[in-house]
């Protein structure tokens, strides 16, 4: 996806600013509010010492006071409108940013199976975390500041310019020095802030695959090696920031230099125009105030230029996101899959992951309903990628895949997928009750039905001796209970599905021989009239399936039944009695 357009992305922001767009009304009302008082506080003073004019006895207190009165309420308002300012802004800001992030994670759900197998969880969820809370920064705090800028800039400048237009000439020079310094640091800063941003992606997700894989790094003592990685992610990470920052940095005090220089040359004019008697002291009094006022919003923003830059480079990153093409809308005229049987067929059906190299080669497969159908085969062969064809995880380059006779590409995935359970080898438990985890497929599913599918699947004596049984609270991916419970549970899960076709993946690969033995006697009482899918590794598990299909380099090079293929002596055959040489 290319790289968008500074302009893009502030619109993108603008718009979902634009949601509250009365508040931002009210803002603006009191950003304006607090920079008019706050103008009016150096004219106050210039009045003030121009009523100390008057020489030593003929100070006009009164005069002074008075307008000494007037300028601390100035101040006192200004600051008032200002507090008041923040805090709706941080309001605003929250709801933005509560919206982004519900955008974000919507558009994760809505994504394809694909994107997931090519980006990394930590990087997705720095998306969601880092990059819109560095947004929510700048929103809340660069934004007011921007706004407020600009009114004391512009509000500035026009107090100046009554006072004095001569004294006015000096910002003809610095100005421009301003700006064409503050344009080019920020064409070269952009890109470091979109380089820190990835960095620290990088390293979230380095951070997150190492620690989900913990006990592999323990069991082969790679503790060392590990710290190593991460050393080099973080001085990459660090480095990116650095530069980032160090670039980002030199901004504000570039542009400071010039404000200064200008305050040095408004105090000589300044100096000779009142030995010239066309100013008085007061007058100029007020115009260094106004000329500090003017230089110092611009010199405020060039000092978080650097921090507007790291929230573009954030929100590209977030938008790029919520960019992605979401997976491919059904078919027009797209039907819903129902009164499932169970004929499953795929007829001619090549894929490949990569256009370059194919997976799958010119697959058929006849899948009778209410029949086991065991694929087989060596690692890399295609086996889970048919799995992935046939949920539609994927669709075939070539070729169709048929449910009832129905082609899976004009029907809806959410018909296709609910006529599936699936039970898959890395197993996934969420943090809430047993019940709840059961019932995952079927919330409205009775606790009688949910203890008869665990009873199926032999988890049920165990839950039992749980704490609060049924209603025991899981941590965090099951992490309490052990790999073949959770394989267990997911089982029974899928048992409580009401659907004529089921998918195991692998899916006894962490529960004892024995067992397993015991789970598939009760899935096929269980699995009556169903069809199944089974891609198993061990072949002892499979030995009753009606047809075995034997993968190799993506072509169907065997089919039969266990006793067929072990008389044709073939490839099954050798991997069958490799097992027990």
């Amino acid at each position: 996806m290319p790289k968008k357009s500074k302009k893009h992305i502030i619109l993108r922001l603008g718009k979902y600013l634009m949601q509250f767009k009365w508040l931002l009304l009210l803002a603006m009302l009191l950003s304006i509010g607090g920079n008019l008082l706050s103008l009016l506080g150096p004219k106050f003073s210039g009045l003030a010492i121009s009523g100390a004019e008057g020489g030593v006895g003929n100070v006009d207190f009164n005069k002074v006071f008075y307008y000494a009165g007037l300028m601390l309420a100035s101040f006192v308002g200004s600051a008032l409108m200002t507090y008041a300012l923040s805090t709706l802004m941080i309001y605003i800001s929250q709801k933005v940013i509560y919206q982004m992030r519900k955008d974000v994670f919507e558009s994760l759900l809505r994504l394809p199976v694909s994107y997931f197998d090519t980006h990394q969880a930590g990087d997705i969820i720095s998306h969601i975390s880092y990059d819109i809370d560095t947004v929510n920064t700048s929103l809340s705090s660069d934004l007011v500041q921007i706004c407020t800028s600009i009114i004391t800039v512009v509000g500035s400048f026009t107090m100046m310019v009554t006072i004095s237009p001569i004294l006015v000439l000096v910002f003809v020079f610095t100005i421009p020095m301003s700006i064409l310094l503050t344009k080019y640091m920020t064409g070269k800063t952009r890109p470091l802030f979109r380089a820190r941003s990835a960095a620290l992606g990088r390293m979230n997700g380095f951070v997150e695959e190492m620690i989900s894989g913990q006990r592999t790094i323990k069991a082969y003592n790679q503790e060392n090696k590990t710290i190593e990685k991460f050393d080099n992610k973080n001085e990459e990470a660090v480095a990116a920031y650095y530069k980032a920052e160090y670039y980002g940095s030199m901004v504000g005090p570039s542009v400071n230099f010039i404000n200064n220089l200008s305050l040095s040359l408004i105090t000589v004019f300044g100096a000779l125009i009142y030995l010239a008697g066309r100013i008085s002291l007061g007058n100029i009094s007020s115009f260094v105030l106004y000329s500090r006022k003017f230089s110092g919003p611009i010199n405020e923003a060039a000092n978080i230029i650097s921090e507007f830059q790291s929230a573009l480079a954030a929100a590209e990153r977030v938008f790029k996101v919520i960019d992605e093409a979401p997976e491919k809308e059904d078919a027009p005229e797209a039907k819903e899959l129902t009164q499932v049987r169970g004929n499953v067929k795929l007829q001619n059906v090549s894929f490949g992951y990569n256009a370059d190299k194919l997976i799958l080669k010119n697959i058929n497969i006849d899948a009778v309903a209410g029949k086991m159908i065991a694929v087989v085969g060596p690692t890399g062969s295609g086996k889970t990628t048919i799995i992935n064809l046939l949920m539609r995880f994927y669709d075939a380059d070539d070729g169709h895949i048929y449910v009832d006779g129905s082609d899976i590409t004009q029907v809806t995935r959410k018909s296709l997928r609910k006529s599936y359970a699936m039970v898959l080898q890395d197993t996934w438990l969420f943090n809430g009750t047993v019940f709840d985890n059961l019932a995952y497929g079927r919330p409205d599913a009775t606790r009688q039905e949910v203890e008869k599918a665990a009873k199926a699947a032999r988890i049920h004596d165990y839950i039992m001796s749980l704490p609060d049984g049924y209603d025991t609270i899981l941590s965090e991916e099951g992490m309490n209970i052990s790999k073949g419970q959770k394989q267990l549970m997911t089982i029974a899960r899928a048992m409580l599905l009401d659907s004529k076709m089921l998918i195991l993946d692998e899916a006894t690969s962490n529960v004892d021989t024995r067992t397993e033995l015991k789970i598939q006697e009760a899935m096929r009482e269980l699995m009556k009239d169903k069809t199944c899918f089974v891609i198993a590794h061990r072949l002892s598990t499979i030995k009753n399936a009606d047809v075995i299909l034997v993968v190799k380099d993506g072509e169907i090079i065997e089919s039969g039944n266990h006793e067929e293929l072990l008389k044709n002596k073939g490839f099954y055959a050798k991997m069958f009695f490799s097992q027990f040489e």
